[in-house]
């Protein structure tokens, strides 16, 4: 990857490679990552992940709930995280609709959780990284590739949110959870967070130093005289503003330095896009890739930069155009942004998608090389 902004994270001694779907080698990663509560309701694909933890969290001392619904789900989670405790929860696109009150709450209460979206299709875009709760918050979202990197990017997921004191939202798909890798889950070391003195472990109670985790402000006052809500939202908007302006994007490319076309791609289908360009450049052609890793902060400049060497710009989603408003935004007319996704669904619609073919892919590539290249 390039514009990490992070450098190889340090482990210990590495475990030795296991084959693993990939909801057992995320499960097994949030609980190298700390975490120690967990909750969630049955949703396929994400389902999996849920039946992990179940198994696993236990082992570490650390608790997994099967709640009645993602209502009740994402309140447990909100209550384990405002204690201090490495928490995460988590569903499909569907559930998380049902999240987005309480995620934009728990956001304004400068609270540390993980979210996890194991997606059907990649429909979940504009709600993951604009949100569907009230009120200006943001979270950091980050899309793996594959489980390899899964294991590694969820791992940060817990380390941003403790250090940024927000939610942060990986974003999967059932291919993530449902391809075996051969993968080791290692501890990685990435730096120390902020101590955690703000939470409410209930030592001091009775103190007259009580402290307060709210939506509402964190500074206590008397009762004739209430909120300044002004004061609070302001904080957080220079909160959100400092973590988007001081978190690094992350990205991976290739073959741009001089690509006519080049191709956008996000989470697995990335992947294949990843394997048409290779193939279409070994036939010749003058085609490049690149993905964001973290959609937000997304790597604009990286995109940016990619547009102004190329003649044309060709956005992959499995959807039917979502990602593909930030790369124009970030493009900025410097070349025509071609959009050569669209909705790939099998009749469940968890998102396996026969779109997701190299051959399909390289001919719609191949359209926009013919127009532009």
């Amino acid at each position: 990857m390039s514009g990490l902004g992070v450098v190889s994270p340090s482990v210990s001694a590495r475990p030795a490679r296991r084959l693993m779907h990939g909801s057992e080698a995320i499960a097994e990663a949030m609980i190298a990552a700390g975490c120690r509560f967990f909750a969630g309701y049955p949703m396929t694909p994400f389902t999996e992940v849920l039946e992990e933890m179940a198994r696993k969290l236990p082992d570490v001392g650390g608790v997994c709930m099967n709640a009645e619904s993602e209502l009740e789900a994402v309140g447990m989670a909100w209550g384990a995280a405002a204690t201090g405790t490495p928490a995460a929860t988590g569903s499909t696109g569907q559930g998380l609709s049902l999240m987005q009150e309480s995620l934009a709450e728990i956001t304004l209460a400068r609270l540390p959780l993980v979210v996890l979206n194991m997606a059907r299709g990649q429909g979940d875009y504009w709600q993951a990284t604009r949100g569907g709760g009230h009120g200006d918050y943001r979270h950091l979202v980050i899309a793996p590739v594959d489980v390899v990197e899964a294991v590694e990017l969820v791992q940060s997921a817990f380390h941003l949110a403790a250090t940024w004191r927000n939610p942060v939202v990986v974003m999967g798909d059932y291919y993530l959870a449902h391809t075996a890798r051969a993968v080791s889950v290692a501890p990685i070391d990435p730096g120390p967070a902020p101590p955690n003195d703000w939470a409410l472990t209930g030592k001091s109670g009775g103190t007259g130093r009580a402290k307060l985790v709210s939506f509402l402000g964190s500074v206590k006052q008397r009762d004739d005289v209430g909120y300044d809500l002004a004061v609070h939202y302001r904080a957080c908007a220079e909160h959100t503003a400092a973590m988007l302006r001081d978190v690094p994007p992350q990205v991976e490319e290739g073959l741009l330095d001089d690509a006519d076309v080049v191709v956008v791609a996000f989470g697995t289908p990335g992947a294949y896009v990843r394997a048409a360009v290779r193939s279409l450049r070994e036939e010749g052609y003058k085609v490049g890739w690149l993905r964001p890793v973290t959609l937000v902060p997304f790597p604009s400049d990286a995109v940016a930069a990619a547009g102004r060497r190329a003649k044309a710009v060709a956005v992959y989603e499995n959807n039917a155009g979502q990602m593909v408003d930030d790369v124009r935004l970030a493009v900025l007319g410097a070349a025509p942004v071609e959009f050569i996704g669209g909705l790939s669904l099998d009749p469940s619609g968890f998102g396996i998608a026969p779109d997701l073919d190299v051959g399909l892919l390289r001919r719609r590539i191949l359209d926009v090389v013919e127009r532009h290249g």
